[in-house]
């Protein structure tokens, strides 16, 4: 039977075949090719629920561990825990890397003061001018339509709100919230899985946060995910500018006219010398 990982709790892995699930567990030949099972994988399992195939994956995320989405949800919190542009771009950089459609959501928008606000809506400007979706967590009804016919995942900072946002959307999920740390200014995991959930027709799943992720991509390839960049880099003076220290740099001189946002930049810079 052919089916779609939808849950993994430890080792045991459910799957929707039809409109049936099964509680599975993987063959002892996926883990002596080392192979661990996602959600989102397509899989194949024999009459005593062993998963005994997992069918290629056109794309995949270590950290939430899923596979074949459409689309993920960067969940990220304005304050408590402050917001966190580093992440959120390296997320960026990781997900479109990997032909997924990143879509950004600021949360928490209701702990700002109106100067505060200001400033979230000048970078919601920027990440959508430059070609990203970008919604608030006061932005429901267009939030849920990008849900349908597509697989999302909802990732982020812990304690970004990722589990009350769903529940925002639908009501009776009754997801398991908690409090931030506001001594650390971090929050504090509700989310111990990964599970796919059939939301406003589509697929969503929800994930345990994190306060970093690794950045294992070139240098090459964490530029060419800098998309901003791509309209300006003909410009410059060498063909294989890096946009950190040459001269006659047309990116360099975008982010001195302000049409290059300055903390993207910034991040880049710690990115390609990690």
């Amino acid at each position: 039977m052919k089916g779609i990982l939808i849950k993994t709790v430890s080792n045991h892995y459910t799957v929707l075949v039809g409109q049936e699930s099964y509680v599975c567990e993987g063959r002892g030949k996926l883990k002596y090719d080392k192979l661990r099972p996602k959600v989102g994988d397509i899989v194949e399992i024999d009459e005593n629920h062993r998963i005994t195939n997992i069918l290629s994956r056109k794309n995949e995320l270590v950290r939430p561990m899923v596979a074949n989405v459409d689309q993920a949800y960067v969940i990220t919190s304005v304050k408590h825990p402050d917001l966190d542009l580093y992440l959120l771009d390296k997320l960026l950089l990781l997900i479109h890397f990997e032909g997924i459609e990143p879509i950004i959501c600021f949360t928490k928008i209701d702990l700002l003061n109106e100067q505060e606000k200001e400033e979230i809506l000048k970078l919601k400007k920027y990440y959508k001018k430059i070609g990203y979706q970008v919604y608030t967590n006061e932005e429901i009804m267009e939030i849920k339509e990008t849900f349908k016919n597509k697989i999302g995942v909802f990732t982020g900072q812990t304690g970004a709100g990722k589990s009350t946002l769903l529940n925002r959307i639908d009501s009776s999920l009754h997801l398991a919230t908690n409090e931030i740390s506001y001594a650390l200014n971090r929050g504090k995991n509700t989310t111990t899985h990964v599970e796919l959930l059939h939301l406003c027709g589509g697929w969503i799943a929800d994930s345990p946060g994190f306060s970093d992720i690794g950045l294992s991509l070139t240098n090459e390839e964490i530029e060419k995910q800098m998309i901003e960049f791509q309209e300006y880099k003909d410009k410059c003076q060498y063909r294989d500018c890096t946009h950190s220290h040459e001269t006659d740099c047309e990116v360099r001189r975008q982010v001195e006219k302000g049409n290059i946002l300055k903390s993207r930049y910034d991040h880049y810079l710690k990115f390609i010398s990690r």
